[in-house]
């Protein structure tokens, strides 16, 4: 197959998409140095340095580097290459094979509204990707004709799992970090509204091609990463600058969304994070969100209460309005 068959019109011709920095994008440069980000052990989690260690990266960083997971490699090297095989298959087969199915392909942005749809944007907020919304709770419910799609849904199932049990396992010490105990921590993990999103970033040599996905925030509690193919591209802002999230083999990136920030009263960050489009390679990335419960009161001393669909209502409705997400700003107590 054509590589260039496989990729949605909007992505086909990079040499005539947005410029790849705004004014507002903040950051005088890139960083690439020595790996900086903090490392995080989940099996050493309940030791009294690694609680302190976890606290800190939470506030100064809002993202973390995970190891000692549980997840097996060869699961995270499978679901890059059955990914990657998704990928490959024609624009055409992508968008019928989510026909009928909880999956949802979308290209160009990665907001969604809540049915699952791409929103519309204008062409100066083209993002440059393509991808596959999924579900965790929907996948048991169906089953594709296509094989490649089956093998993924089959290895998600099993990566789900994994990354339910990982994410409880986290919300629980943040919460404890934080001295909260609001609610049960299962409700800031909830299976009804976690996904899974799996993107794809083009290779482009042109600097003006634009970026992979904009500058923003994470709506969630927090997100968990594989970007096991070793490409990179993912950027994030710390203290005015911005700094590339290497790929290490058998390592997640754990980031802390805008309902983590809001709970904790704005002790815990939501980072600031881009993408970037590789030189060389094409980038694949699998993310699972973790979101509470639709109707679960987010209550704090920063923000009005709301709840998640709040939210994210709102954040459609910005993105429809004023082109771009605004967040927490919409939710401050004056």
């Amino acid at each position: 197959m054509n590589n260039l068959e496989s990729l949605p019109p909007i992505l086909r011709q990079l040499s005539h998409a947005p410029p790849s920095l705004s004014p507002n994008d903040g950051g005088d440069g890139i960083h690439e140095a020595e790996d900086l980000l903090p490392v995080i052990d989940l099996e050493c989690l309940t030791h009294y340095k690694n609680n302190i260690k976890l606290d800190e990266a939470c506030k100064h960083w809002g993202l973390f580097r995970l190891v000692n997971h549980g997840v097996p490699s060869t699961l995270l090297t499978q679901l890059q290459n059955q990914a990657q095989q998704l990928f490959s298959l024609s624009y055409e087969s992508k968008q019928s094979s989510c026909n009928a199915t909880p999956l949802t392909y979308f290209s160009g942005t990665p907001i969604l509204t809540s049915s699952g749809t791409a929103l519309t944007r204008a062409p100066e907020n083209i993002n440059l990707l393509e991808g596959f919304n999924m579900p965790l709770g929907q996948l048991s419910q169906f089953q594709s004709q296509l094989p490649v799609l089956e093998s993924f849904r089959l290895s998600l199932m099993e990566y789900g799992e994994h990354l339910t049990r990982i994410g409880t396992t986290l919300v629980e010490a943040l919460m404890k970090n934080l001295d909260l105990k609001i609610q049960p921590s299962r409700s800031y993990v909830a299976e009804s509204t976690g996904i899974v999103r799996v993107y794809r970033y083009p290779n482009s040599s042109n600097s003006n091609a634009g970026l992979g996905m904009e500058v923003h925030t994470d709506s969630s509690v927090l997100s968990i990463l594989n970007q096991e193919n070793e490409v990179s591209g993912l950027e994030v802002l710390k203290d005015d600058q911005w700094l590339t999230v290497k790929p290490i083999s058998n390592t997640l990136i754990v980031n802390l969304g805008d309902m983590m920030q809001a709970i904790s009263d704005d002790k815990y960050k939501s980072v600031t994070h881009r993408v970037k489009l590789n030189n060389h390679k094409e980038r694949i990335s699998i993310c699972y969100f973790v979101f509470p419960d639709e109707d679960l009161e987010i209550e704090s001393s920063k923000y009005r209460s709301f709840t998640y669909s709040e939210f994210r209502a709102q954040v459609q409705q910005d993105i429809k309005n004023v082109g771009h997400k605004v967040g927490l700003a919409r939710f401050e107590r004056t």
